[in-house]
């Protein structure tokens, strides 16, 4: 058996939930925050068998989209005080997948 740790833009979170939920997997889905923008995110825990671990990282990328933001060049150089002086574009969604084994797993 398999632990999927997803962390996924809350854009994506909806789609993400349904999608796996309406493919029969059970999802416990917590708020989170973090990346260097500090935007709020989705992290998803999704309990597995290992036959299924494939299956359940493809409804998670079918459903997490990348796209640009743009944000104060300041915010990616990582000082917050500094005054604006231009505006990049950054990646932002997407998805992180952590695949871990359960030694044990029990319903009490």
């Amino acid at each position: 058996m398999k632990l999927l740790l997803a962390i996924v833009n809350n854009d994506d979170a909806h789609s993400v939930n349904t999608s796996l939920s309406r493919e029969g997997f059970s999802v416990t889905k917590i708020s989170s925050t973090g990346g260097f923008l500090m935007s709020g995110n989705s992290t998803f825990l999704i309990g597995v068998e290992d036959s299924d671990t494939e299956r359940a990282k493809e409804i998670i990328a079918q459903n997490c989209k990348k796209r640009e933001q743009v944000v104060p060049n300041s915010i990616v150089k990582g000082d917050p005080s500094a005054l604006p002086r231009a505006m990049m574009k950054v990646t932002v969604g997407g998805a992180t997948v952590f695949v871990l084994n359960v030694e044990e797993f029990s319903h009490l």
